[in-house]
């Protein structure tokens, strides 16, 4: 009897040992993907700071171009008006008098330095500064769907992540791990510009 009792002591002892040794083994994965998404975590809330950041990018350039545009079409409305004013003035009776000729040459030259006139800002002026911005709202507008890509690649590593631990499945863990490898790589590329 003595026998059978140290040899289930002895059987406790190794099933515990190795129960034990898989337990290490199953929190050191546990630890080592909640680690990864911590990482995974802080890479993610970098890349939602880019995100924004284009997002206020496009915004501004937005209402810069808008600006620009609303400043160019008041810039043609005058002009049409200094011009219009002349024509009439052409069209009277008396437009040979000098007075009234005077008045018709200011008209056309204060239209002429609307429409083109690089100490005021004319309507040529006006008009590449607008396209100047709206190309740079375009580029900010293509940031900002990048990192969206970026930040909903990293959210989904995070997600596999946790359900590796809850499941077990290594092979999970491994994939969003890469995952969330390739996204802060992209995220990193668009951030310098690269893409």
């Amino acid at each position: 009897m003595s026998a059978t009792i140290e040899n289930a002591k002895e059987a406790i002892e190794h099933v515990h040992h190795e129960h034990g040794h898989a337990d290490e083994g199953k929190d050191n994965f546990s630890r080592n993907v909640a680690v990864m998404v911590g990482v995974l975590a802080a890479v993610l809330a970098i890349a939602e700071l880019g995100e924004k950041g284009a997002q206020n990018a496009y915004l501004t350039y937005h209402i810069t171009a808008n600006d620009d545009w609303n400043f160019y079409q008041a810039k043609n409305i005058r002009s049409n008006i200094y011009s219009l004013h002349a024509d009439l003035l052409e069209s009277q009776p008396n437009a040979a008098e000098p007075a009234i000729r005077k008045r018709i040459d200011d008209a056309r030259a204060n239209s002429r330095r609307l429409d083109d006139d690089e100490k005021s800002n004319g309507r040529k002026q006006l008009m590449a500064k607008a396209r100047a911005s709206e190309a740079l709202r375009e580029q900010a507008f293509h940031r900002y769907h990048l990192f969206e890509g970026v930040v909903g690649a990293l959210q989904i590593s995070i997600v596999l992540s946790s359900v590796s631990i809850v499941a077990k499945v290594r092979p999970l863990a491994i994939v969003s791990g890469l995952m969330g490898i390739g996204a802060a790589i992209a995220g990193a590329a668009v951030a310098l510009h690269l893409i």
